[in-house]
């Protein structure tokens, strides 16, 4: 099925893509829909998807025959193959008009599929009153690296792990372990590889890693723009409140800017530590993801 863009562009409220997620507001096109409905069942991975650098097949698909589309409400589902399978609805339109057919739609395909998991994703633009409590959905947030928005300077604090003595380099397996639902015990694989970008940490004053961002990388957009990629990004519970978080952060965006980003677009769980972070530090709000259990 091809998309109406007349019919599509009024509800899509947020610049986030099925299978893509966040995109940036000038690449949000109806080309860049049509995109990953073609590739839908292929496994194949557009040239601009962030997932390239994580694995060699996409494991998460359009299932165009099942897509809704009328004025007012588009649904579009996805199924995800890792594990146990997770069906998502995006709805782009009313989620207090949509919701329900959503849920009907979700149910039946994680069935027909054997999903384990059924998920509806529904968005809000920024702005208006919030009808989700933090933690059921996160924010979309932008940071441009403009003449307009000079780099912060990076934190004498932060360097990447690979420059600092084997004796502190030896403390980031400790560091990831006690984060690997952060995603640092997977991204310690991936550095073990040496196929992926720096990572930058924060050391304590014992020598051992207490805070950590990377990988650092870019990637091209649809629109031919840089984007800085997102990273795994954390402290050690111990140690926050205390700094290392808005350092690892603005060496972040100090890397990003010096090496040629133009951008870096982030999801953060609304009313959490990122979130707030986030906010202080001038990002432009570009709306909420919310995920609901169908």
């Amino acid at each position: 099925m091809r998309l109406t863009w007349d019919w599509m562009s009024p509800v899509v409220t947020v610049p986030f893509v099925p299978t893509l997620g966040p995109v940036h507001p000038d690449a949000l096109t109806a080309e860049l829909f049509a995109d990953v409905i073609d590739l839908a069942g292929t496994g194949r991975f557009l040239a601009h998807d962030k997932d390239r650098r994580w694995s060699d097949s996409k494991d998460e698909t359009v299932l165009p025959l099942d897509l809704v589309h009328r004025p007012g409400l588009t649904l579009v589902p996805t199924l995800n193959s890792r594990g146990t399978g997770t069906l998502k609805v995006h709805l782009y339109g009313d989620p207090a008009d949509g919701h329900q057919e959503a849920a009907d739609l979700a149910a039946k395909l994680a069935a027909t599929h054997g999903a384990a998991e059924a998920r509806i994703l529904s968005f809000q633009a920024p702005g208006q009153l919030v009808r989700t409590a933090a933690g059921a959905c996160t924010r979309v947030q932008l940071r441009e690296f403009t003449p307009d928005r000079p780099p912060t300077v990076r934190p004498d604090a932060v360097r990447p792990l690979e420059t600092h003595p084997e004796a502190v380099r030896a403390t980031f397996a400790d560091f990831a372990d006690k984060l690997a639902g952060d995603g640092f015990a997977f991204l310690r694989s991936r550095m073990q590889t040496g196929t992926v970008g720096p990572v930058l940490v924060t050391v304590a004053d014992d020598g051992r890693v207490v805070g950590a961002i990377g990988p650092m990388e870019t990637m091209p957009d649809p629109a031919g723009r840089t984007r800085l990629l997102p990273q795994y990004f954390g402290v050690l519970p111990g140690h926050r409140g205390h700094g290392h978080g808005r350092a690892l952060w603005r060496a972040a965006m100090h890397w990003g800017h010096a090496n040629g980003a133009d951008y870096q677009l982030l999801q953060t769980e609304l009313g959490g530590a990122s979130d707030t972070l986030c906010r202080s530090e001038g990002l432009i709000d570009l709306g909420l993801v919310r995920t609901a259990t169908a």
